[in-house]
């Protein structure tokens, strides 16, 4: 919020006009145009970043939004599925209810001769949230197991995948975790390791998630490997060149990803 005492104010959600904007004009523009490549021009985003988000937004719901084949930088057939028509509308709706709300308030704090600045306010609904972390999903708290200092945390994530995190007693407090409730897995690629490997994968890792790689992006030092996971849940692994030629990962081979649980982070929202 902007001004002081007896200058009237306005109130403004996390420094732009609507929470959630770019994510939602995507959702709309892949609509219009079938193409996320083509939509992502539409809303002036790249072509790696159209991916990422698209990506994103399909691991944080437990049915993807958007039903994409990937055509490379030419575009590829896509579409929103039912549930992305429905998360469309909802969002739209939510969006039209704070703006009237924040109507109402900046009215009521133009018409207060008192108001004070109190700053800007972080809306909930931005969707999704912005981490640094590559891999962040949305789930259900399936099991959780306390122990002395530690506890486990099986979050499902949907789709039949599950991910074990491993926080401490005061986090699980901290954050309000029991069975039953909601919170997000934040996982960094460069913390995964991938097996060229598919089914029972011997290690100790507790969390082995396999996929199809669906793309690839070889670098002079690093390499970014893209798993699908599952119909619209992908999961990003940073890996050495060196060691992305030693496992001769080709797009359309299986691999399995393999996480620590105590390399999870655990948010809720």
């Amino acid at each position: 919020m902007s001004g002081g005492v007896g200058t009237g104010a306005s109130l403004r959600l996390g420094g732009s006009a609507r929470a959630g904007e770019d994510r939602i004009r995507l959702l709309e523009a892949i609509g219009r145009q079938g193409s996320i490549t083509a939509a992502g021009a539409e809303i002036g985003l790249g072509y790696r970043a159209t991916w990422d988000a698209v990506q994103t937004l399909n691991n944080l719901f437990p049915k993807p939004l958007v039903q994409a084949r990937a055509g490379g930088r030419a575009g590829g057939a896509a579409g929103l599925t039912p549930e992305g028509e429905a998360a469309l509308r909802a969002l739209r709706h939510v969006q039209d209810e704070i703006a009237l709300a924040m109507d109402r308030l900046n009215a009521r704090f133009a018409a207060d001769p008192t108001t004070v600045d109190i700053g800007d306010l972080n809306s909930p609904w931005s969707l999704p949230m912005r981490t640094s972390a590559r891999n962040t999903y949305r789930g259900q708290v399936k099991e959780l197991l306390e122990g002395a200092v530690n506890a486990e945390v099986v979050l499902d994530i949907g789709q039949g995948l599950e991910i074990v995190a491993t926080v401490t007693r005061p986090s699980i407090v901290e954050l309000g975790l029991a069975s039953g409730s909601q919170a997000f897995a934040l996982i960094k690629a460069s913390v995964v390791v991938l097996v060229a490997a598919d089914g029972d994968v011997r290690a100790s890792a507790r969390n082995r998630l396999a996929g199809t790689v669906i793309a690839l992006d070889p670098g002079a030092v690093n390499s970014e490997v893209v798993l699908e996971l599952a119909d619209g849940k992908t999961l990003v692994a940073n890996v050495t060149r060196r060691g992305l030629d030693d496992l001769g990962l080709r797009v359309g081979d299986r691999a399995t990803a393999l996480i620590k649980a105590s390399q999870v982070i655990l948010a809720v929202g």
